[in-house]
């Protein structure tokens, strides 16, 4: 053991200052290069890292140019008769320098896999950027920012060539561990190089080992807290029976205007409607912009030009400038997987949005309320990752409610459950929705979830409206081909006008009586599978005989795949598509071809 154990001292604290300088500089840096998405980013993401890259000596040389006394650092210190050149200082810095680079990509990649979707949610519930670092980003990047933290720490124990070019080895002032490794393997003192080699293994592999051991038990306690709450959960028993009262707490003269346009280099949003119903479904196929929109409204993304208002508040008007970012919107935006901070509790999670200075008396109290209303009650203390899937839905639905929004956005909320939850869940949804009495928007790609919950309709395709209405009018006489196949209209054909009240349809191969004034700009005519009408009377209008050509079975129904006036040559070779019950097609399939089949003029969809 050497006499001198000054290195060691001089190390702990050169590292330890330098890690305090790069824990801020780097998690700052992180931070903001996470949200960069300027020209420069490539260029000041490479200046970051260069210390990782370049060897410790030429980091060093262009440390000595740069604090030296010729050097722009070291001509304005000398004005102050400082140096930082062959001090302890000069060490600090060295070592801050190439353990910078450690700090700031793992916390940029600790950070980067945090859900998106979690810092949106937070926005629109009205969190500021501050508080969306502390209470959401910081916390679930946190293990990763320690191992961070502990790397940088070590990486600046063992830094060498730079700190021997701008330090120097002063023994006793800027003499580091692995320059007395060093000098003393050059000395022959072999001894004292394998102490300090040693001292330097087992300060930094502590430090990791340490890390590992307190993730370990972090996650643990986790697992444990969660059984331990549900036991308490268990034994509780509730003293009285809250009535049931309105999920939201104010009630709004509701009044959506939105009149955007989004250019992407892929797509083109260009949607205008004014709505105050409850709710509006927005129907469309995947890519049609219905999420886009929401997004717009909700603040996360900025409209190219346009005007979006709210209960006579303006959220977005590009010729005005105005752009209110979404803590300030009052919307509540549930998005598809449903974005619950998994770091938080049920009821820490629905508190987030609560209005900030209620005492924690009123919280539990607000708190209590949404899960009874949503018939969760008891579940406060359980994670996100302790629930079901339909849980965690209500649970989020709750969170957006107890934030009091003007505006309620439903980004596709069943798409992550199974078919029985599905139905179970629905049902929910529209008793909730029922008592709700802002703006509800409802995203979709379901027709039949959007006929259930949505009175109203907007069904978009490739980013405008291609019809905007009341369910029943857009099932049943649907403007275009398009808004006709989204809302589960199987057959199509062309359609040539004979007469007022007569059309041909060329693809069919058969001329249709139609009841209805034809339009002069009909394009198409079309008819539902379950529509289409099965008969023994031949002499009726719009009757045809009829093949089968194959099925389609599904639990309950047959879907027939149908050749007028002729038998069929293949299997592609058809005219229409019906659909009967099974039950229905047990007592007829072994009749004998041709049956007949009838398209009641009722039926008969005309589209331009």
């Amino acid at each position: 053991m050497p006499l001198d154990l000054s290195p060691l001292w001089i190390s702990l604290k050169t590292s330890l200052l330098a890690t305090v300088i790069t824990f801020f500089l780097g998690l700052a840096a992180a931070y903001w290069m996470l949200g960069y998405d300027g020209k420069a980013k490539s260029f000041i993401e490479g200046i970051f890292v260069a210390p990782l890259i370049l060897p410790p000596t030429v980091v060093g040389f262009l440390l000595l140019l740069f604090f030296g006394k010729n050097g722009p650092v070291g001509k304005l210190m000398e004005r102050f008769d400082f140096t930082v050149v062959f001090t302890w200082y000069g060490a600090a810095i060295a070592a801050t320098v190439v353990s910078f680079p450690l700090m700031y990509k793992t916390a940029l990649g600790a950070l980067a896999q945090i859900d998106t979707n979690l810092l949106r949610v937070g926005r629109t519930l009205g969190a500021n950027e501050s508080t969306i670092f502390w209470r959401i980003s910081l916390p679930l990047a946190l293990p990763g920012i320690v191992a961070a933290t502990t790397l940088a720490f070590a990486r600046a124990l063992g830094e060498f060539g730079a700190t021997l070019m701008l330090a120097g080895n002063i023994p006793g002032q800027t003499q580091t561990m692995p320059m007395a490794i060093y000098f003393a393997v050059e000395a022959g003192a072999m001894e004292e190089a394998w102490f300090w080699a040693i001292a330097i293994m087992i300060i930094s592999l502590s430090g990791i080992i340490a890390v590992n051991f307190w993730q370990e038990l972090r996650e643990k306690g986790r697992r444990r807290d969660g059984v331990t709450r549900e036991e308490a959960r268990q034994s509780r028993q509730i003293g009285q029976e809250r009535e049931s009262s309105s999920l939201a707490a104010q009630s709004f003269n509701a009044g959506l205007y939105v009149d955007i346009e989004k250019r992407l280099p892929s797509f083109h949003l260009q949607i205008s409607f004014n709505t105050n119903e409850q709710p509006l479904g927005l129907l469309g196929g995947s890519g049609a912009g219905k999420s886009m929109i929401l997004r717009c409204i909700a603040g996360i993304e900025t409209p190219t030009k346009g005007r979006i208002v709210l209960n006579d508040r303006v959220l977005f008007d590009s010729e005005k400038g105005i752009n209110l970012p979404s803590r300030d919107r009052h919307i509540g935006f549930l998005v598809q997987n449903y974005a619950l901070f998994p770091h938080m509790t049920v009821a820490q999670n629905i508190a987030f949005g609560l209005p900030k200075g209620l005492s924690t008396a009123s919280i539990r109290v607000q708190v209590e309320e949404q899960l009874l209303a949503m018939q969760l009650q008891g579940l406060g203390d359980r994670y996100p990752h302790q629930l079901s899937g339909g849980q965690q839905q209500r649970i989020a639905l709750a969170r957006a409610l107890a934030s009091q929004p003007e505006a309620l956005l439903l980004d596709e909320p069943f798409s992550a459950l199974d078919t029985h939850l599905r139905s179970q869940l629905e049902q929910q949804m529209a008793k909730t929705l029922a008592n709700y009495q802002g703006v509800t928007l409802f995203v979709t790609h379901n027709m039949e979830e959007a006929y259930r919950l949505c009175p109203n309709l907007l069904v978009l395709e490739r980013g405008e409206t291609a019809h905007h209405g009341s369910k029943y009018e857009i099932f049943q006489r649907p403007a275009t081909v398009g808004v006709a196949q989204i809302t589960g209209c199987k057959n199509f054909s062309h359609a040539v006008i004979q007469s007022l009240q007569q059309v041909e349809a060329t693809d069919w191969d058969c001329t249709l009586q139609i009841l209805e004034p034809i339009n002069s700009k009909l394009s198409y005519i079309g008819i539902r599978a379950h529509q289409i009408l099965f008969t023994k009377d031949p002499n009726q209008e719009n009757t045809f005989k009829c093949w089968v050509v194959r099925t389609s079975e599904t639990p309950h129904r047959m879907t027939l795949f149908l050749k007028l006036h002729s038998a069929a040559n293949n299997s592609q070779d058809y005219h229409l598509q019906a659909e009967v019950f099974k039950e229905k097609w047990i007592t007829m399939k072994d009749q004998p071809f041709p049956w007949y089949v009838r398209l009641d003029p009722l039926c008969l969809i005309l589209m331009e």
